[in-house]
């Protein structure tokens, strides 16, 4: 959880520091609730907006290297196996497979509402001449929402397979 929580503060700061010191706090509400929305999109949605059928396009543009310090990352994963012996993030079990398959909608519906609302923060920050500030929460919207919303999707994609064949009879 520690991981998760540095990630999180280190990328919401800007955006934090930004929106209360040059935005309205009534549009921020409003924004917020806009980019609630997403929360509610059927699972199917994001498998249409899906980027790519193929693994080898998410490792190519270095999904790989945001799974190595996601919350079950590969560093998180290594430091709890070492702790505790015998422990696995998925269980090669079709009850523990699905459970990780669906929870990549959970976290891809997270991701985007928040992508959302950077966007709509970083063209407010365009729109009033903040170029720094768009430099800064573009990228913190790449690296904490674009890239985490494709490692979804990449995990996804590698359990797809397990899940879909558990279901033909």
């Amino acid at each position: 959880m520690i991981p998760n929580l540095i990630w999180t503060a280190l990328f919401l700061t800007p955006i934090t520091i930004f929106s209360y010191t040059f935005i309205n706090p009534r549009t921020i509400y409003i924004l917020l609730a806009v980019c609630l929305v997403p929360l509610f999109f059927p699972n199917s949605f994001f498998d249409k907006v899906q980027l790519s059928r193929n693994p080898r396009w998410y490792r190519r543009i270095g999904v790989g290297i945001i799974n190595t310090f996601a919350q079950h990352g590969t560093i998180v994963n290594k430091i709890l196996k070492r702790k505790y012996v015998g422990f696995k993030s998925i269980y090669k079990t079709n009850a523990s497979i699905r459970k990780q398959y669906y929870q990549t909608y959970f976290y891809e519906k997270f991701h985007f509402s928040l992508f959302l609302f950077f966007t709509m923060i970083t063209i407010y920050a365009a729109v009033q001449g903040q170029f720094i500030w768009v430099l800064i929460l573009t990228i913190c919207n790449l690296l904490y929402n674009i890239y985490p919303n494709l490692l979804q999707q990449y995990i996804r994609l590698k359990l797809k397979s397990a899940v879909t064949q558990e279901k033909r009879p």
